[in-house]
């Protein structure tokens, strides 16, 4: 079966009203099936409006502002997220460091002991 198209503007309503439901407490099942469209459509959907044009030449469907205001909040942004990147990846080191430790502590522990050859 063939997939039904749809245009930006439709998504665009069809999200609105996704928003509205989710709002209410619908489950996303039932917001798929309000909408006529499948889950994996929905979250597709979602994803589009988040992340940057699509490769196909459809604009996405978020309409930040593109100014050069923006460039010192979007400079900002990046700093906090290197920042954040940075402590993160101490975090995993530190948990990986650790992890490594109780593994070979754990070998040491029961690795096969050599037994002296019976003298019999």
């Amino acid at each position: 079966m063939v997939g039904k198209r749809h245009a930006s503007g439709e998504i665009s309503a069809k999200l609105a009203q996704a928003n509205e439901l989710a709002a209410k407490g619908k489950t996303q099942r039932e917001i798929s099936k309000a909408l006529g469209v499948s889950i994996m459509t929905y979250h597709r959907w979602k994803k589009m409006l988040k992340s940057s044009p699509a490769d196909n030449g459809v604009r996405a469907l978020d309409s930040r502002p593109q100014s050069g205001a923006n460039d010192a909040s979007s400079d900002e942004t990046i700093k906090r997220l290197e920042l954040e990147n940075a402590q993160l990846r101490r975090l995993v080191t530190d948990m990986l460091l650790e992890k490594l430790k109780y593994e070979e502590e754990l070998r040491s522990r029961h690795s096969p002991r050599m037994r002296r050859p019976d003298n019999g």
